[in-house]
């Protein structure tokens, strides 16, 4: 890893480490604010526009709260550490089934090892690239819910623990594994219920989580390592993909998209990383830094196999069920196979 005095300069430094309270707890409050906007909005003017609408902008929202969780896993979501993990436990990972240390402990090996054998997260780019027909059952399964299910359901058993045990210990696992997680689930439904339509915890709260969020996620995955030019430069192992308002929008909130400049200096919070860019290219950086110009690039070159090369059915990686470790760790159970 590249010492971060040889990217920027001391006053440089300064500016992009700076860590706040206040725009920590902005954003997961423009998080929650969209989220439960996007609710009324169908509540008010209930149509299928509306519900599709909510649908994908809570789903990206879900994701936000996933990347804002990274943050606290980094320790720089917030500048005080118990307000840090506070935040990022119970108004992050908790909703989205997931838990800050666990993610914390995966996620720095990624960083450590990122793009080389002992990177966990290598199963998410390795099989790149593919061919349009795999991509589209990939969608088809994001967007139908089944990725989701699935993942959802390896989770819940994992957490159940193993059935010969009894009862009392079965329960006491799930708890210690997705206890919280599931209070936090409870308390969106009641809110949710108090508003006097507890059924939209259902249709706009699981419906986002396991559909459009699941497809964006994977699309993130993609873009961040996916056929990147070269597994051991700092430069050019990971990919910073430029994203339009309606990206940002529907796609890549909360900065997701400045990948290697996250890698290149993981103590910056999400908020700083644009500064962080416009430093490096100012230092001369710009040209070394693997960059796309949009998703829409970056897809056609995942997916540029030739169709005639699809082997649908064949075993070939274990990625559909394992790349919620990326975003969810605790509990999930990894699964040795998926099928393309």
């Amino acid at each position: 890893m590249i010492a971060a005095t040889k990217l920027l300069t001391s006053e440089q430094l300064a500016v992009v480490r700076r860590r706040s309270d206040f725009r920590g707890l902005l954003a997961v409050a423009h998080a929650w604010g969209v989220i439960f906007g996007a609710v009324a909005i169908f509540v008010w003017l209930p149509n299928p526009i509306t519900f599709l609408a909510a649908v994908l902008i809570i789903g990206t929202r879900q994701l936000g709260l996933a990347i804002l969780m990274h943050d606290g896993a980094h320790g720089i979501l917030c500048d005080n550490p118990r307000l840090n993990m506070f935040v990022s436990q119970w108004l992050c990972a908790y909703p989205m089934m997931a838990e800050t240390q666990a993610y914390r402990r995966y996620h720095l090996t990624h960083h450590a090892n990122t793009q080389q054998k002992e990177d966990p997260d290598l199963v998410l780019s390795a099989p790149f690239p593919i061919t349009k027909k795999s991509f589209r059952r990939k969608m088809i399964r994001d967007l139908t819910g089944q990725t989701g299910y699935q993942q959802r359901k390896a989770q819940i058993l994992n957490a159940l623990g193993k059935p010969e045990w009894p009862l009392s210990q079965r329960l006491e696992n799930y708890w210690r594994k997705l206890g919280r997680a599931t209070v936090a689930q409870a308390v969106i439904f009641v809110i949710l219920a108090l508003s006097g339509h507890w059924y939209l915890y259902f249709g706009l709260w699981v419906l986002p989580f396991l559909t459009w969020q699941q497809a964006i996620t994977r699309i993130r995955n993609i873009a961040e390592h996916a056929m990147v030019p070269d597994n051991n430069d700092d430069f050019r192992n990971a990919r910073t993909t430029k994203a339009n308002w309606l990206e940002r929008a529907l796609i890549a909130p909360y900065w997701v998209n400045y990948h290697v400049e996250h890698h290149l200096m993981m103590w910056v919070p999400c908020y700083n990383l644009p500064k962080a860019r416009a430093f490096l290219i100012a230092n001369g950086f710009g040209p070394r830094m693997e960059t796309k110009s949009g998703y829409r690039e970056v897809l056609r070159m995942a997916t540029s196999r030739p169709d005639d090369q699809d082997q649908r059915g064949e075993l070939v990686h274990n990625a559909r069920k394992t790349r919620v470790q990326g975003v969810a760790t605790e509990g999930f159970k990894p699964v040795e196979d998926a099928i393309a």
